[in-house]
């Protein structure tokens, strides 16, 4: 087995669907910029209501990468 050595960053990602697809969302942009994206966590879970209804998600998450070397 290999060592691995690991980049945290912590993200945010939205939604107006629903909590997954605010971590997808999260997940997707950091993979388009970064290489090797492995495991995130996720650190909080807010949303924001209107009206007296859920009309958006927002979910702050840690994500490693592992460094290139």
């Amino acid at each position: 087995m290999t060592n691995h050595v690991y980049k945290i960053l912590e993200l945010v990602g939205s939604s107006p669907d629903s909590i997954e697809d605010a971590i997808q969302d999260a997940i997707s942009r950091a993979s388009s910029t970064l290489e090797n994206v492995r495991w995130f966590e996720v650190l909080e879970t807010r949303g924001h209501v209107e009206d007296g209804k859920v009309s958006h998600y927002q979910v702050t998450i840690k994500a490693g990468f592992t460094l290139k070397g």
